[in-house]
């Protein structure tokens, strides 16, 4: 066997990964934390901005995303563009993305606020939605790396 990473991927499991790109935006354009809490494997690992290491859903929520999520606007994944490496048994995934979004300076102007991640992800049964094991989430060069908006959140 010759291992690739662009092996053929089965079309419902691209479908699924960019399925779970487009709820976590929905949710970070919410601002709604508590239905993006299954997305996530309860002790995924993160690279953060804030930590070297997040371990941990409820780490991650209280130490990245409320400091984040409540400071941008127009947070969306380029969907067409999502790249995913399946593993043969289609159990595990690892997804990788651009996004878009809008962050604030302390005077209230807005920036171009882009980024990209790589996400693995795991599931226990073919044709069931990936939930994630790790993310790394990094700013395009250039980006300040702090948001000043201020939004409510719903949860």
């Amino acid at each position: 066997m010759t291992v690739q990473a662009r092996s053929p991927i089965h079309p419902e499991d691209l479908a699924l990964v960019r399925d779970w790109f487009r709820k976590l935006a929905e949710h970070v354009q919410a601002v709604d934390f508590a239905p993006a809490r299954p997305l996530f494997a309860e002790d995924f690992i993160a690279f953060g901005t804030y930590s070297d290491f997040v371990s941990g859903r409820d780490h991650a929520e209280n130490n990245q995303w409320r400091k984040v999520w409540p400071s941008i606007d127009g947070f969306t994944w380029r969907l067409d563009g999502v790249q995913a490496v399946v593993s043969p048994d289609r159990l595990h995934a690892t997804g990788m993305a651009v996004w878009d979004s809008t962050g604030y300076r302390e005077d209230g102007t807005p920036f171009d606020r882009l980024g990209r991640a790589t996400v693995t992800f795991a599931r226990e049964a073919v044709g069931n939605p990936w939930v994630a094991t790790h993310t790394h989430m990094s700013l395009f060069r250039g980006t300040p790396d702090v948001s000043h908006g201020r939004k409510p959140s719903r949860s």
